[in-house]
């Protein structure tokens, strides 16, 4: 079944810290983009490759039956941070690191009246309302989906959020009516620029009693060790994991996509020996 297509336009940016950009998008297809409850929900958005014509409106079946894989419009997947369908606003956040990579620099240089295509909406997490805690474990990339699960926390509920962002200027204000117990960990000046400081910092951490929901999403590597702790040593169930890898040092989307196929194969040999 082909992915929903809804195209916007940029309606204004923000720049909200050294390394993250802000689009705010509208337009009349936001009318039917569907209002899922999901707290993760992403989207995946279509940038064309220049000098490439499209036949208009954009339809993808038509670009990969018509064009070699090459022309193919790349894709990057981002998380919805915020929709209002009163407002008729999407908001997501991109994070910025200079002239490197596809989106981020085209948040940058975004003007009012720009094009944007995305496809879905898709998700699958939110925070279970009968959890005793919360756990949120992240970097920038997994931030927008952590922000929005701070506001849907219950009051009163302990939540513990670990985020790592480059240095202290990239601190946001996380709006929660939970117990927010919130540590941001920066990676400069950090030993290997941070690496395995969100493992250590989970290690460190003195759980509260009860069940927990969790949520750990951000490097591919970082995660995976993460889920590995907390199932191996602190014996939290997989029903209550919510774990992905948004991408991995060294690749871009597309290798991401290998490198994902590969570790599932990973795991489910993992699984298996368990058994």
């Amino acid at each position: 079944m082909a992915r929903r297509m809804t195209t916007l336009e940029v309606a204004r940016t923000e720049r909200i810290g050294p390394h993250m950009v802000r689009v705010v998008a509208v337009g009349p297809e936001l009318a039917s983009f569907p209002d899922t409850a999901f707290t993760d929900r992403y989207v995946k958005i279509l940038f064309p490759v220049p000098g490439v014509d499209y036949a208009e409106p954009l339809d993808m079946e038509a670009v990969r039956r018509d064009h070699p894989r090459e022309e193919w419009p790349r894709v990057r997947t981002y998380t919805v941070r915020a929709f209002d369908p009163a407002a008729g606003e999407l908001t997501i956040d991109f994070v910025h690191h200079g002239d490197s990579g596809l989106a981020g620099p085209w948040a940058a240089s975004a003007r009012p009246g720009d094009v944007l295509r995305l496809l879905g909406p898709g998700g699958a997490y939110v925070p279970d309302p009968e959890a005793d805690w919360h756990l949120l474990v992240g970097d920038e990339a997994a931030l927008p989906a952590i922000g929005a699960a701070l506001e849907r926390i219950p009051a009163g509920v302990p939540v513990h959020a670990l985020v790592q962002v480059d240095d202290e200027a990239d601190r946001q204000d996380l709006a929660c009516a939970g117990d927010l117990r919130l540590r941001w960990l920066h990676r400069a000046g950090a030993p290997d620029g941070g690496a395995g400081a969100l493992l250590e910092a989970v290690r460190a951490l003195e759980f509260p009693a009860g069940r927990v929901h969790a949520f750990v999403h951000g490097e591919a590597g970082e995660v995976r060790e993460v889920r590995r702790h907390l199932l191996r040593e602190r014996g939290v169930d997989r029903d209550a994991l919510s774990v992905s890898g948004y991408w991995r040092r060294g690749r871009d989307e597309e290798g991401f996509r290998v490198y994902k196929q590969e570790q599932a194969r990973l795991e489910e040999a993992e699984q298996a020996a368990s058994a």
